[in-house]
């Protein structure tokens, strides 16, 4: 075992306390083995310099370049000095700005003519882009040692440009790297001799050597090719043994019964259900019929039908004596799913009482704010049985709640439910239930593959019959502040022809900005976008565009607000007047984003577009065009018209394709943020990997995982399999996987 143990030294032990502070305070890099793959996200040739033409805003870059000139200026009189130098390489020009006693040394050394690396943040003055007290070293002949040293060590060699921060350059972490590199040699390799001597893969030592001190690109692809399969393999191992783990499982098998239940209400239904609907049916119901727990993911796009497709299922189960139990994740959203339940049932959810069928069974609601009473006869009725379906939030994992015998689990959204209580609301089984996640974020095939891996997928890619087209349309309010004017005018043209409209602002206003989901909501709408440089004003709020709305551009409509800080007995009631046509205008919060139905509804702004991510964006624009009239959703921004923020925008608006749009959010975003919290189990382990590019990589490993796993599921004859895995997947992650 100790071939593990110098991967797991720690590194203050090789590089000295400070240095390993800092790595550990700024980059999550904690032992020899974080930082041998702590990868260089790109390298540069000696000589070759960095595109400035390309250099993102608010990043900490690293770029090699030329200077140009370099001149003093001063200010305040005289009292203050401030050196000015540009550099160029054959793309931009960049400038450096030095302050006060910091220009003395750059001064003397950044002569017209010098190149030296170069890093720092990047931001905007004066609509140039800028570094302001980068730190530098020299590449070119000079009298320094460091410098000649510098040019030793680089001359020739591809420079390897690391992910850093502002208190560790590049440069710095390189030479850290060059003091723990012989360790390499030590590190255990993941992958069964035969796998790698098949698909012909580099050895494990030799791959991190390569990726961190190439002397050829093509050292450069064949780690990485490497290093990726690694990290795609182990986790698809991890998620193999999983699955097979729940396959291993006890659970009860529930199938339909002729003429019960769900036959009568099939039998009711308005309308015929889509091919996509009878398909997914099939392969849950398939699913369902079996002893070991079902645990499948629907995923559809806004409006496919996933309701209707969850309730046939939960219906199933009653057939069958079980309880099923339908979790969402907001008591706005448990009240709506209970509305609409109980109506499309009819006289088939009012089982026991005067008037239900025969056939019929109870179906209940259980949230937080109920009142005792209510609270009181749901939680018996769950015990007796004589409810066969509830409806809730989170309010039903609490250990008061006890079912009868509870068959099915449906977590509406998955990726605002955490594991942990999808794991709590298990346990209430006699035997572990049937699980169903539903999701209408679009989630591309590789994502699906790593992030939900342990569940199988269906998705619902056809809209039912009926639903409109949604015109979407990006208002520059900076540049055209007439067009912001002639998006009101829209609103009340929508109204006038007896429409609704919706206004979604990122925030709450009044400044007790304290609570949407706990300040979540709000920090993720701000952190969705990096806002541009200069754009300091906070994000639009609720309480302060109604009010704006009711004596301006809206004056004489009826404008509501609904957030996350209402008490929920008023949230029900606006949204319940809304859906009933007495409100003409909802200015909101996200907490319309998931689930909220209005057919009458056919125009959304939203406010600060650019504050949204992606997906977001597409979740809430999914609220209008529910009905027979087309519908118009206007994104609002301020962003500047080359901004990324705008590009995003008008990718939103040019596509209404769920999946293409997680594409672009993918891309934009990175995984980490896509994946958040679902992925939290095993995000540390894709440093190397892309979910998005890397589909083909990801696809392989799973095949390999799947046979390696089904033919032996302990790993008995893989022990460093097993090794890397337990390192990999420590107590946190191993239980998020378990959960997961």
């Amino acid at each position: 075992m100790d071939r593990v143990s110098s991967f797991d030294e720690p590194l203050k032990k090789l590089l000295g306390g400070a240095t390993a502070k800092v790595m550990a305070e700024h980059l999550d890099l904690h032992t020899v083995g974080d930082l041998l793959h702590h990868y260089p996200r790109r390298y540069e040739e000696r000589g070759k310099l960095t595109a400035l033409a390309d250099l993102p805003l608010d990043e900490h870059v690293t770029v090699v370049a030329q200077v140009a000139d370099a001149r003093i200026l001063m200010f305040n009189n005289g009292r203050g000095k401030r050196l000015e130098v540009t550099l160029t390489d054959g793309s931009g020009r960049l400038q450096l700005v030095f302050f006060g006693h910091g220009v003395h040394k750059p001064h003397k050394e950044l002569l017209p003519g010098r190149q030296a690396m170069f890093a720092g943040k990047v931001s905007v003055f004066n609509r140039k882009m800028q570094l302001a007290h980068p730190t530098y070293q020299l590449l070119d002949a000079s009298d320094a040692d460091e410098a000649t040293e510098a040019v030793d060590a680089f001359a020739g060699r591809l420079l390897p440009i690391y992910p850093a921060c502002k208190q560790l350059d590049s440069w710095r972490i390189a030479k850290a790297v060059d003091a723990v590199l012989p360790s390499a040699q030590d590190a255990v390799d993941p992958l069964p001799a035969a796998l790698r001597e098949g698909r012909g893969f580099t050895p494990l030592p030799e791959a991190l050597l390569k990726v961190h001190r190439p002397q050829t690109k093509a050292d450069v692809e064949d780690a990485r090719a490497r290093l990726k399969w690694d990290e795609a393999f182990v986790l698809q191992v991890a998620l193999a043994r999983r699955r097979y783990a729940d396959t291993q499982l006890p659970a009860v098998a529930r199938r339909p019964v002729a003429d019960g239940l769900l036959d009568a209400f099939d039998a009711k239904l308005p309308f015929t259900l889509t091919e996509g609907q009878e398909k997914v049916s099939k392969e849950i119901f398939d699913d369902l019929a079996t002893e070991h727990p079902m645990h499948r993911l629907l995923q559809g796009e806004v409006g496919s039908g996933k309701t209707m497709v969850a309730l046939r299922a939960m219906l199933a189960v009653v057939d069958a004596g079980g309880q099923a139990a339908m979790l969402a994740p907001t008591e706005v959203l448990a009240q709506q799913h209970h509305r609409s339940i109980t109506e499309m049932m009819g006289e088939l959810a009012e089982g026991g009482m005067l008037g239900g069928s025969d056939r019929g069974t109870k179906v209940v609601l259980l949230t937080g704010s109920m009142g005792m009473a209510a609270r009181r006869q749901a939680l018996l009725d769950l015990v007796t049985g004589e409810a066969g379906i509830v409806i809730g939030t989170h309010a039903l994992i609490e250990d008061k709640v006890h079912f009868h015998d509870l068959g099915l689990v449906v977590v509406d959204e998955q990726h605002r439910f955490g594991v942990e209580q999808r794991d709590a609301l298990r346990s209430k089984g006699k035997q572990p239930p049937h699980l169903l996640v539903m999701t209408a974020t679009p989630i591309p095939r590789t994502v699906a593959m790593t992030v939900f891996g342990d569940l199988e997928t269906s998705v619902l890619d056809q809209l039912p019959a009926g639903r409109s087209p949604i015109a979407s349309h990006v208002v520059p309010a900076k540049d055209k502040p007439h067009f912001l004017a002639r998006a009101w005018e829209r609103v009340r043209e929508e109204v006038e022809n007896g429409h609704q409209a919706y206004v979604v602002c990122p925030r709450i206003g009044d400044d007790a900005e304290e609570a949407e989901g706990k300040g979540g909501k709000k920090a993720k709408a701000k952190k969705a976008a990096p806002e541009e440089d200069g754009d300091k004003r906070p994000p639009l709020a609720v309480l302060e565009i109604a009010e704006g709305l009711r004596k301006g551009a809206l004056a004489g409509l009826s404008v509501e607000v609904l957030h996350g800080r209402m008490h929920p007995d008023e949230k029900d009631d606006v949204m319940r007047r809304f859906a009933a046509g007495d409100v003409d205008v909802l200015v909101a919060t996200t907490v319309i984003e998931v689930g909220v139905n209005v057919p009458n509804a056919t125009a959304m702004v939203i406010m600060d577009a650019d504050r949204f991510g992606v997906s977001q964006l597409h979740q809430l624009r999914g609220r209008v065009g529910r009905g027979s009239a087309p519908g118009l959703c206007l994104l609002v921004s301020e962003a500047h018209e080359a901004s990324p923020a705008r590009a995003r925008l008008s990718a939103v608006a040019a596509t209404l394709d769920g999946f293409e749009l997680s594409r672009i959010d993918l891309e934009q975003r990175r995984e980490g943020d896509v994946l958040g919290q679902a992925q939290s189990g095993v995000r540390s382990s894709l440093r190397m990997l892309t979910v998005i590019d890397d589909e083909e990589v990801i696809a392989a490993a799973r095949e390999e995982a799947v046979a390696i796993v089904a033919a032996d599921p302990e790993l008995e004859h893989l022990p460093e399999l097993r090794t890397v895995l337990s390192a990999l997947l420590d107590k946190d992650r191993e239980e998020y996987l378990d959960k997961g």
